[in-house]
């Protein structure tokens, strides 16, 4: 065992400290709960030998194995969620630009629209570190919500784009498209 230094803390609580039995009460992190229930799943599957199964992987790289693959997932699921973290300060930062046409509500408008159009389009370059090369770790609901929170996002700024009148969405927009009748005869009885 390495000497213990002075300026060194041991912050891991063991069963005889003060807090122990009320920390393991709380629940765990959101991102730690799929990590350890994967890691509860293994230590009831395999047992603590070092025995070779029939693949040749002994117990300890396979809870290894499933323990990289939790976390890959976790971390799948933490860049999945990433812009729904945005999507409060764009909508913050919008609603402080104002209705008005300048150059400050403009470039933060097109922040908000262009942003999620290359978050949608750049889909697997964002999951590319969490890709697993056997493929047994699951990205379609990660990137389902990563598209699904893009375009929340993509919906905040259109709406910003259409409160700035910036959408053609009432009919007045459309008048020029408008094939006007001309009227043969007018008379000058109301009717």
């Amino acid at each position: 065992m390495p000497s213990k230094r002075r300026w060194s803390v041991n912050l891991n609580l063991h069963e005889n400290d003060v807090g122990y039995t009320i920390l393991q009460k709380k629940p765990a992190p959101c991102d730690m709960r799929i990590v350890q229930s994967v890691e509860k799943e293994m230590e009831q599957k395999s047992s603590y030998s070092s025995t070779k199964d029939d693949t040749g992987i002994t117990a300890a790289e396979n809870k290894q194995a499933v323990a990289i693959r939790a976390r890959k997932q976790s971390k799948a699921m933490s860049i999945a969620i990433s812009p729904g973290k945005q999507i409060a300060m764009n909508g913050f930062m919008l609603w402080m630009s104002g209705k008005n046409l300048n150059i400050f509500s403009i470039s933060i408008t097109t922040m908000a629209i262009m942003n999620p159009v290359k978050g949608i389009l750049s889909v697997s370059n964002a999951f590319r570190s969490c890709e697993d090369p056997d493929g047994k770790v699951d990205l379609t609901s990660s990137k389902a919500l990563f598209v699904l929170m893009n375009l929340i996002w993509l919906g905040v700024g259109l709406y910003k784009m259409a409160t700035m009148k910036l959408l053609p969405l009432t009919s007045a927009d459309w008048e020029g498209y408008v094939v006007w009748k001309h009227v043969m005869e007018t008379s000058s009885i109301p009717p």
